[in-house]
Order: structure tokens, then sequence, then C-alpha cells
């Protein structure tokens, strides 16, 4: 079954750093902070444009990481964010 963004959720427009860059970002953005192109209604103004950062494409909605609520959503990025987080940088960057 494919799954659709939840509606005024977010979450993987704020846990997950972004490396690359993107309009308005030209270093990335740091993990828990939200992304500058997340709308009011907290949805991707990127979405579907060739802008948009691989990591934000390479995600996609299922059951394991939304969960329930945009609460746990945030949660389980978050861990995957601190899971597959570079040694070499400061952690410090990651905390929540």
């Amino acid at each position: 079954m494919t799954l659709s963004c939840r509606p005024g959720c977010g979450a993987c427009c704020i846990a997950p750093s972004i490396s690359s860059p993107m309009p308005g970002l030209p270093h990335g953005k740091p993990a828990g902070v939200p992304c500058p192109h997340l709308d009011d209604d907290r949805r991707c103004r990127l979405f579907g444009r060739p802008e948009r950062p691989a990591v934000c494409r390479s995600l996609s909605p299922s059951s394991e990481m939304c969960g329930d609520h945009p609460a746990q959503a945030l949660a389980w990025l978050t861990a995957l964010e601190h899971a597959t987080h570079p040694r070499s940088e400061d952690p410090a960057r990651c905390s929540t």
C-alpha cells in the first residue's frame, strides 16, 4: 500500500540535516531545523522540482516512518538522523 504525506506533518522537512545546497540555503540545513521551503500547511514547496535535494527525494511515506501522528514521524526521522550522522562532524549539530 502506498501512503501519501500526512497533511500538517512536515517531519521530513524538519528532522533530517541536508548537506547539499538548495535555493536559499547554499550550505544546506542542520537537523531539527524546519526547512524554509516548508509552507504554512507544512508541505514542501520544492516537491516535484529538480532543485529538491536528493535526501528529500529519497524519503517516501511509510507506516514505519510516519507512525500514527506527526510526533511519531518526527521521532523516527530524528532517530534515523542520529544513527546515520557522520562521526567526523560535530555531534552537537545533531542534538535536539
